[in-house]
């Protein structure tokens, strides 16, 4: 009987000091990091206060990026419900790459999820875009976030926001960090905070280990001797008769049982210094929950956010198969659009071909001028209105795929939430299907992207001087990771300056360059040579003019000859997702952007050798 009791008393402390130790940590951490996030969103939205952009009487919605499969979005989305920027309204968008990155105002990034400050600076340059960092280098961003002692501080690289045409309220000037050496003080005081704890922690751990191996031994010792009591006792049953060795065997087992009373009682003497110090713990516990009751409040509000999120997520899963498949139609009815507009174009050119040789009859038949200025009229009347018509086609195509993106980003947003947050919830047909549903949405947003920026190539006359060489030192540098994935030996000889579009060069030169690297078989290593030379040409007026001819060679799988012209249209692609990724969408681009320069586009390919892909451009005196 005494045995039993001591190890049951033993297993009961024991119990209640690791559910102590367990819920002291889980609910410090809990508390901690549910305190952090609340403190990010609002820095975030703080910043967004005291920055004034220079449309923002033109914005009807504040948007908010989230780069990343950050957690970060559901508490903006929360904030986002409850507070407007600016008196308007507020919009969070995710974005899984720093090529998707468009139309917001502010866009957040961490650095744990590994992404470039330096490309995502490029990407948004000049496009009134703020960008929020945290935990990056001093002075890398435009405003940088850091966590130290569970509170958050920041930094502001004044000249990086000015140069954008931002404005700084003073008081986001006044309580930032001034330089460099205290954002130093900052990181040494949180690591040595750190150690401090971590070592505070194994210290503690070890004195509990030292004292669980005790009590152990004191339990295998009470065992040990609760053994020989039992046998003694089972010897006296057998020898009851001999009266004096039974007094011997009593007399014995007195001694030992007060032995062991004496040594229970000093180890519940140990136990009750061990509960002296758990009534300590518990009194920090009880600060930390003072503390927590203050953010009880924010916690409930959350939860009922997050409830109606789910209500309103399981009543948009059953919806999300018809919103695919009525983006698709959208999709496929503004392809239909477009190649009616590309008809139509090819028929407005026949007709100014015609409207040539109508003049020149007009010249040589005298005695049916009459005839022949009438026809004239009729034909500039009808390609007036294919111009109009034209540019009607390209208004609509911009519109549709500029609109098709708002329920395209919802559909998306959603889907990354669900796949972030609620993967767990589902089977396996559940998650194949979201991580298909996902992907179709990626894809269909990259087709509604080229589509715009297809209908934008063109427009823009505003020509500048550029200098080739600088261009391709810095599309060198925007496709390093590339460039050093793929080993890809690259050689650019001296390049001219042109006068043109340098947006519109660069995604020239960068289509280019990316498919002779991605067009290459998996065993070899690609080899691109980029040149250019001076050469004159005639025109179609008989006359004669001088050309830059450029070219992009590599050591690809080559183009088909009956598929030579194919290339140049857009969509078409003449392999299978599976085999190259794209949107086949890229080379059209360049043919585009090279009538729009007054120059025309060709390639020389041979399957299996490679290809060459040459593109002139006249030199403007």
């Amino acid at each position: 009987m005494m045995r039993l009791n001591g190890k049951t008393y033993y297993h009961f402390f024991m119990l209640c000091l690791l559910c102590g130790m367990a819920t002291f940590r889980g609910s410090s951490q809990t508390s901690t990091e549910a305190l952090k996030r609340r403190q990010r969103t609002i820095f975030i939205f703080n910043f967004a206060d005291q920055i004034g952009w220079r449309n923002n009487a033109e914005l009807e919605t504040f948007t908010i990026g989230v780069l990343g499969a950050d957690p970060v979005i559901i508490d903006l989305s929360g904030m986002a419900q409850r507070r407007t920027i600016s008196g308007k309204p507020v919009e969070i968008l995710r974005f899984q790459n720093i090529k998707d990155i468009t139309d917001i105002q502010l866009l957040y990034v961490n650095r744990k999820y590994g992404y470039e400050v330096n490309s995502i600076l490029n990407k948004i340059r000049r496009r009134n875009i703020l960008l929020v960092t945290e935990n990056y280098d001093y002075n890398k961003s435009m405003i940088n976030m850091l966590n130290v002692d569970d509170r958050f501080m920041y930094e502001i690289n004044t000249a990086r926001i000015e140069a954008e045409n931002f404005a700084i309220a003073p008081s986001l000037k006044t309580y930032a960090i001034s330089s460099s050496d205290k954002w130093k003080k900052l990181y040494e005081k949180t690591r040595s905070s750190l150690q401090k704890t971590e070592a505070d922690v194994e210290e503690k751990n070890a004195i509990i280990h030292h004292k669980e191996e005790e009590l152990e031994g004191i339990v295998g010792q009470i065992e040990s001797k609760d053994h020989l009591i039992q046998e003694l006792s089972d010897k006296t049953e057998l020898q009851s008769k001999k009266y004096e060795e039974k007094i011997k065997i009593e007399t014995l087992l007195e001694a030992r049982i007060q032995k062991q009373l004496s040594f229970i009682k000093k180890q519940r003497d140990e136990i009750k210094n061990y509960s002296s110090d758990i009534v300590s713990t518990n009194a920090e516990i009880a600060k930390q929950k003072v503390v927590l009751g203050k953010l009880e409040k924010d916690i409930q509000e959350k939860e009922v956010v997050l409830d109606a999120q789910n209500a309103t997520l399981h009543t948009q899963k059953q919806f999300i198969g018809l919103l695919a498949f009525i983006v698709v139609v959208i999709l496929l009815a503004v392809f239909i659009v477009y190649k009616s507009f590309l008809t139509q174009k090819r028929l407005r050119e026949q007709l100014q071909v015609k409207n040539t040789k109508v003049m020149q009859q007009a010249e040589a038949l005298k005695t049916i001028n009459a005839e022949l200025l009438s026809k004239n009229y009729q034909i500039n009347k009808q390609a007036k209105k294919l111009v109009a018509q034209n540019d009607e086609l390209e208004q609509f195509a911009y519109i549709a795929s500029h609109d098709l993106q708002e329920p395209l980003n919802t559909i998306s947003g959603f889907i990354g939430l669900l796949i972030t947050d609620y993967r767990t919830s589902f089977d396996e047909v559940g998650k194949n299907s979201l991580d298909y549903i996902n992907a179709a949405s990626i894809r269909m947003k990259k087709l509604i992207n080229a589509l715009l920026e297809y209908s934008r190539l063109g427009r823009s006359k505003d020509f500048v001087t550029v200098d080739c060489n600088v261009l391709l030192q810095e599309l060198q540098a925007d496709l390093k990771s590339v460039i050093e994935k793929t080993r890809t030996n690259l050689h650019v000889a001296d390049l001219p300056t042109l006068n043109g579009s340098e947006i519109e060069l660069r995604l020239l030169f960068q289509n280019l360059m990316s498919n002779a690297i991605k067009f290459t078989k998996p065993e070899v290593t690609p080899k691109v040579e980029i040149g250019c030379q001076q050469v004159t040409l005639r025109e179609t007026n008989g006359t004669t003019g001088t050309y830059w001819e450029f070219f992009v060679k590599d050591n690809g799988i080559g183009i088909p000859e009956h598929q030579k012209n194919k290339v140049f249209d857009i969509f078409q692609r003449l392999h299978t997702r599976e085999e190259y990724k794209g949107t086949g969408i890229g080379l059209a681009h360049c043919k585009k952007i090279i009538a729009s320069h007054g120059g025309k586009l060709w390639v020389e390919s041979q399957q299996d050798v490679g290809s060459i892909f040459y593109f002139t451009i006249p030199i403007k005196k």
